[in-house]
């Protein structure tokens, strides 16, 4: 297996399923060291909904993306505590230290209306307000005060837009398409 020129981790600079057809997984954590003896462990959380990581919620684990189901879950400091179904002292969750937890995308939680995912918006076709193809969103920056879209355009050109209703016309979930106007600069 290869690895890429990035400092990221493989799996991460290819995020869900590379094969048409399978299910797209999503990244919501990473499960840490354990906690007690009773089959606790820390799982520190990538994701911005921890409260849908609760017991009975089936998680995938692993680059194998082997099928578990949370027993129990309760915040502790940055961290959840986590249990897993079937798993019930420190010998037996030591396998999963250090693995990336997923949920399939399917079973995501509905966003309220005008709000996306952020694997809903990577690969985007981005058109401006007449109609021109600018590119393809390739990559979300989060800044804090709002997200930054990465359009590469046909020719490899790179354009950053603001996620702020005043360059973000539209977005079509079904059509895959955003409308933008793009920032003039004096």
């Amino acid at each position: 297996m290869s690895r890429s020129s990035s400092s990221r981790p493989e799996h991460l600079d290819n995020p869900g399923s590379p094969q048409s057809g399978e299910p797209v997984y999503l990244m919501i954590g990473k499960m840490r060291r354990s906690h007690g003896i009773h089959g606790e462990m820390q799982m520190e959380v990538i994701t911005e909904f921890p409260q849908t990581i609760k017991p009975g919620k089936n998680v995938f684990i692993g680059d194998e993306k082997r099928e578990h189901t949370i027993a129990t879950s309760r915040p502790a400091a940055k961290f959840l505590i986590v249990s897993l179904e079937g798993f019930p002292t420190r010998e037996s969750v030591d396998g999963f230290k250090n693995e990336y937890v997923y949920i399939k995308a399917e079973n995501l939680a509905a966003l309220p209306p005008g709000r996306l995912y952020q694997h809903e918006v990577i690969g985007m076709q981005v058109m401006d307000e007449d109609g021109g193809i600018l590119g393809e969103v390739v990559d979300i920056l989060v800044t804090g005060a709002n997200d930054v879209y990465v359009v590469r355009g046909q020719s490899g050109e790179e354009l950053l837009l603001p996620a702020i209703k005043s360059v973000i016309l539209s977005m079509d979930r079904e059509s895959k398409t955003m409308i933008v106007r793009p920032q003039q600069w004096a």
